[in-house]
């Protein structure tokens, strides 16, 4: 599906490396932050391929090599910039490349150029736009699930513009990246009821700018292209309320819901593998891009996942002559799982499919035990939707509710998700009412602060007995009901506002009055028809470009780039992909960090704690440099870092014993080079008299005689 954001990460990442000093071997020095960055997409093994000696952290103790240059890949951090100035006052390395993951800020630029020491070691120094954690092809996360306490607490006020100036960079850092300067719309809600009604537009001006400033000192950005110029769309969590809190039933979403998977940098699950057999362990097996099963079922919805994974592994049966004599009826998800216990020769297809079925497993059965079937005929058929399954407004809906708060196998947190989609559905509850369902859900008392905490949101918890206010329309068309001999799941029926408001934009039916344009006057053309007829190259060129015909099927495809502040739902990360399908476009989804179900309802409920209690990144002690770089290391010799293949390209092994060879240039080499590692590991040369070296030199590859 058209351009990943992996690949285009890992591309500038290898490309940069690659470019630098070439045909030179070097270091790569990285710190925690930029590692991060690089392990997400670039294997070390690949980055050795680029002429790379070693890969090194700043942070850490590291030997000194002043006989090799250093490539520095660094976050432009005040503790990582006093961590480089010491490496130059030891002159650790022989000649330094600087390279930062984004902008350096004009203060630690001023420490270094005002640093003798450090302008004689200096080659060259750049800045990469690589601040963001692609984790899908077309999904792209900040890894920092602090933004939503940042945006949203009542307290933070003084923190949110530091932090939304930080959010811009790491957006554009992705629209450059990416070879788009696109035009950009933002979420302005109607009627708003909460102060961050204007997180949009703030954040939309904020990226403008950066934007603008970037284009003003880079005259070859955006990058001649005959695809048409991208869009880009601010949205926040509170557009849609609804998504964070339903129960989803596609593969992906549903797994994140309901199983305890391990998520950090890279998400795990625990499973038994070699079920049955004398290697069966448990083993926590990493869900990930490379995983083939993964990446082309986790949108399924978990019906047709479960006939999927059945169907497949009949051909995987039916290609592998080694089934053709087993009777066993592969039909059912614990006939496969016996199966695959007899594969020992497919090992790591066997546990990649052990690890679907199980979790497959695991997710159906908690959905058939804890009610799902009918939390979902009210969640999806009523209460999202607003319209029962004949698609008419919903009858008797709070009796409905009612009787699953009464039911003991509904778990509680699927409780007060029920109490708080029912308090969306209706505008907001009389406050007595909100205090009875909590009470009949048997729900503890800060269970409510969840509730109560939605109105930072947007939302209307509470309203009068005489309520003046008109019903809140929606902001797009009720979903119609499916033409005749069209499915339509009756669990998976509600769709949210981010597809409605995809399929919209590009239609060019999308209001201006509640998604504008930060430079109406410029882009609203372009936008308005959808931008498939604007390139990027017409950016810089004062041809007009409203009579261009529409492109044709085979011309590269348009990327759209939706922001959404607060976090984002695996809901909508899906619905990014099917608009991508169906519209022939590349829709990239990014957002601060992804959210399940449990994790909204903690981060709602901590609105109203004592942000101290938060331990909000922005308010810990500033990390500081290692002390151990300011320290003075013993005088001992210094073991000069050699590339490994300069001794094995000057060796050649013949019948006589005799280790040396003629180099390519005619040149006579007289003695092999050693290759030292580290101080404590090789000897120094310097304390071996000549009959020793002569010694060495002499039963280097021969065996004594």
């Amino acid at each position: 599906m058209g351009v990943s954001a992996i690949q285009v990460l890992q591309e500038i990442i290898l490309e940069t490396i690659r470019s630098t000093d070439p045909g030179e071997w070097k270091l790569l020095i990285l710190d925690e932050n930029s590692k991060r960055i690089v392990d997400s997409v670039v294997k070390h093994d690949d980055i050795l391929k680029e002429n790379v000696i070693n890969i090194e952290q700043i942070e850490h103790k590291r030997s000194m090599n002043p006989s090799v240059d250093a490539v520095y890949l660094l976050s432009p951090e005040p503790h990582i910039v006093d961590c480089l100035m010491a490496d130059f006052e030891r002159r650790r390395y022989r000649r330094s490349h600087l390279i930062w993951t984004s902008l350096l800020d004009p203060d630690l630029r001023g420490r270094i150029d005002t640093s003798a020491t450090a302008r004689e070691q200096i080659v060259q120094l750049r800045m990469l736009n690589i601040n963001f954690f692609p984790r899908e092809s077309h999904l792209v996360t900040f890894r920092d699930p602090y933004s939503f306490p940042m945006l949203y607490h009542p307290a933070c006020n003084q923190l949110v513009r530091t932090h939304m100036k930080d959010l811009a960079q790491k957006i554009v850092s992705l629209c450059v990246s990416l070879g788009e300067y696109p035009t950009i719309r933002y979420y302005r809600p109607r009627n708003p009821l909460h102060e961050s009604s204007v997180l949009c537009s703030h954040l939309a001006r904020f990226v403008q700018d950066e934007l603008d400033q970037y284009a003003k000192y880079h005259t070859d950005f955006p990058p001649a292209s005959p695809r048409p110029r991208g869009a880009l769309i601010i949205t926040d969590r509170s557009m849609d309320l609804f998504a964070p809190f339903l129960h989803e039933f596609t593969y992906q979403a549903m797994i994140h819901d309901l199983l305890p998977l391990k998520e950090g940098d890279k998400i795990y699950y625990k499973t038994l593998v070699n079920q049955g057999e004398a290697g069966e362990e448990e083993k926590d097996m990493e869900i990930s891009e490379q995983d083939e099963i993964w990446v082309e079922n986790r949108h399924l919805h978990m019906k047709d996942l479960l006939e999927k994974l059945v169907g497949d592994f009949n051909k995987f049966r039916a290609n592998n002559p080694q089934f053709a004599e087993s009777g066993d009826n592969a039909n059912s998800l614990n006939n496969i799982k016996d199966m695959l216990a007899g594969l020992p020769q497919f090992q790591k297809g066997k546990e990649a499919y052990s690890l679907h079925l199980n979790m497959a497993q695991e997710a159906m059965s908690i959905f058939q035990n804890c009610q799902f079937p009918d939390i979902a005929s009210v969640e999806q058929k009523s209460l999202a939707t607003g319209l029962d399954e004949d698609y008419k407004k919903p009858k008797n809906l709070a009796d409905q509710v009612v009787r699953l708060l009464d039911d003991d196998n509904v778990r509680s947190s699927d409780r007060l998700r029920l109490i708080v989609e029912y308090m969306l559905y209706r505008n907001g509850l009389f406050p007595s009412d909100v205090q009875n369902l909590l009470e009949h859900a048997r729900l503890r008392r800060q269970d409510g602060e969840v509730i109560h905490n939605l109105e930072l949101l947007g939302a209307r918890v509470h309203k009068p007995l005489k309520d003046p206010k008109p019903t809140a329309q929606p902001l797009f068309a009720k979903k119609q009901p499916p033409q005749q001999g069209v499915e339509d799941s009756n669990l998976s029926r509600y769709d949210p506002i981010l597809k409605s408001m995809l399929e919209a934009h590009i239609n060019g039916s999308l209001a201006q009055s509640i998604f504008p344009f930060t430079k109406p006057d410029l882009d609203a053309a372009e936008g308005l028809s959808g931008q498939d007829n604007v390139s990027q190259a017409s950016l810089r060129s004062a041809k007009p470009t409203w009579a261009r015909t529409r492109p044709s099927a085979n011309e590269p495809r348009q990327r759209i780039i939706v922001f959404i502040a607060g976090g984002a739902t695996y809901s909508e990360s899906r619905a990014c992909y099917e608009t991508s399908r169906l519209f022939s476009k590349d829709v990239f989804l990014a957002t601060s960090h992804m959210l399940t179900p449990n994790l909204f309802l903690t981060q709602v409920g901590d609105l109203s704690v004592d942000k101290r209690h938060l331990d909000l990144p922005a308010e810990r002690p500033k990390p500081k440099a290692p002390a151990h770089l300011f320290e003075r290391e013993p005088q001992t010799a210094v073991l000069m870092m050699q590339p490994p293949t300069d001794n094995i390209n000057a060796m050649s092994i013949t019948s006589n014993g005799s280790t040396f060879k003629t180099p390519v240039d005619g040149s006579q080499k007289t003695q092999s080079q050693a290759i030292p590692l580290t101080n404590a590991s090789v000897p120094s040369t310097s304390k071996l008299s000549k009959k020793e070296k002569d010694k060495k030199k002499h039963h280097f590859f021969s065996s004594k005689k």
